[in-house]
């Protein structure tokens, strides 16, 4: 998962984790800002875990849950949504994983090792333990939606994406407790409906359809005239194409008829932001040939060989 991060978010930061709507962020400082909300979540973590913090489990999950949300609010204020959403799942998975590691299966072992040896087992180890196992349970169903949120762009482009996710995370905990009291033969409905309640509420929320500004035809890219100045005759064409094939889904506001937000988070409004999504551009209407979605515009062969020029002229 760490090397999966890397390899897409941190090599093409430009394009997947860095937003200059939400921080104008170098390449380096956008993966020192990640590598650090990983680090960093996970240390305090630990420390909280070997702290006199343990010995209060309800008021340990408070503090979890305000970690979270702080993690969660600062990754949707320096990133893109959809890399800020999948540092915070890191993030958990990170704990998740440093708790077996760490604690869970050190205990076990020794606790199985006292036993062989005929001597007395020390709590304390069951009781830590416990206390990381009962993290990694509540925190299974929130990581499972992260894992899947990137096909669910009206979460992370949301105007409140952090709060979003602090609201999917919370109740999918909620539904979590239902299943863990049922295991121990209590039954509470009330628990599990609540809490799909409160996830239609979120969909409802997330999905509302927006007011939209009167416009006939897809907007154009917009292109400084310094740039203008700048362009190669290539450049010029990519630009057409773009404004004739994508924008009409890939803006901050599309006017495609199924598509009100832009898919995976990715704008064209601007030449910033073709050359920023450049190398994804090209890979996907020459490579993979799979936007425009359903080739709807009739993008046609000779289109694509002038994006793959380009691309071959841009180094993609």
């Amino acid at each position: 998962g760490f090397a999966l991060l890397i390899i897409v978010y941190y090599f093409a930061a430009s394009a997947y984790l860095i937003d200059p709507s939400v921080m104008a962020l170098s390449e380096g400082e956008a993966i020192a800002r990640g590598l650090g909300l990983l680090a960093g979540g996970v240390l305090l973590y630990e420390l909280a875990c070997r702290s006199p913090l343990a010995n209060y489990p309800k008021v340990f999950a408070l503090a979890l849950t305000a970690l979270l949300v702080v993690a969660t609010y600062l990754a949707t204020h320096w990133f893109s949504g959809r890399g800020a959403y999948i540092h915070v799942g890191a993030l958990i998975g990170s704990i998740m994983v440093a708790n077996v590691w760490l604690n869970i299966m050190p205990a076990q072992r020794k606790m199985v090792d006292a036993v062989a040896a005929k001597q007395a087992v020390d709590p304390a180890w069951g009781a830590g333990a416990k206390l990381r196992s009962v993290h990694n349970n509540y925190l299974t169903l929130p990581i499972l939606f992260i894992m899947i949120s990137n096909h669910y762009p009206m979460t992370y482009q949301h105007p409140q994406n952090w709060l979003v996710l602090v609201a999917i995370m919370a109740l999918s905990a909620w539904i979590r407790h239902f299943f863990n009291l049922r295991h121990v033969g209590k039954f509470s409905p009330a628990v599990l409906v609540s809490g799909m309640l409160g996830l239609l509420a979120v969909a409802l929320w997330v999905s509302w359809p927006k007011p939209q500004p009167e416009v006939s035809v897809a907007p154009a890219a917009a292109v400084t005239e310094t740039q203008t100045a700048s362009m190669s005759a290539l450049d010029t064409q990519v630009l057409a194409l773009v404004e004739t094939h994508c924008v009409g889904c890939h803006a901050s506001t599309p006017t495609d008829n199924i598509f009100k937000v832009a898919p995976l988070g990715v704008k064209l409004d601007s030449w910033v932001d073709i050359e920023r999504q450049g190398r994804q551009l090209v890979n996907r209407t020459t490579v993979t040939r799979d936007m425009p979605f359903l080739n709807k515009t009739n993008m046609t062969d000779e289109e694509r060989a002038i994006i793959a020029a380009w691309g071959k002229e841009q180094g993609y």
